[in-house]
């Protein structure tokens, strides 16, 4: 299964109510996060509110080829190996 792109929402309630939430989590067995995602998904079924997920954004293909192209333009050929002459190869040895 794929994993699914999630992202962050961070709310202020009141204390009580956080209470309520992590008491409803640990009953059962689950994280507040989770059990706030769940209950979310509970009340747009029951108000008839669609879950679609948001499409994932489209890279149009001469996006992809012009990346690629570009790619192409900043490589540097390979240089030629430096012939060493004579003198230089005898002073190595």
């Amino acid at each position: 299964m794929a994993a699914v792109k999630t992202s962050t929402l961070t709310i202020r309630i009141e204390p009580t109510l956080k209470e309520a939430i992590r008491s409803a989590a640990h009953q059962q067995h689950r994280s507040i996060a989770n059990m706030v995602e769940v209950m979310i998904r509970d009340h747009c079924v029951r108000a008839g509110i669609p879950l679609v997920p948001d499409p994932p954004p489209a890279e149009s293909p001469t996006h992809k080829a012009s990346r690629r192209d570009r790619s192409r333009l900043t490589t540097q050929p390979a240089k030629p190996a430096k012939k060493h002459s004579p003198a230089t190869i005898a002073r190595r040895t």
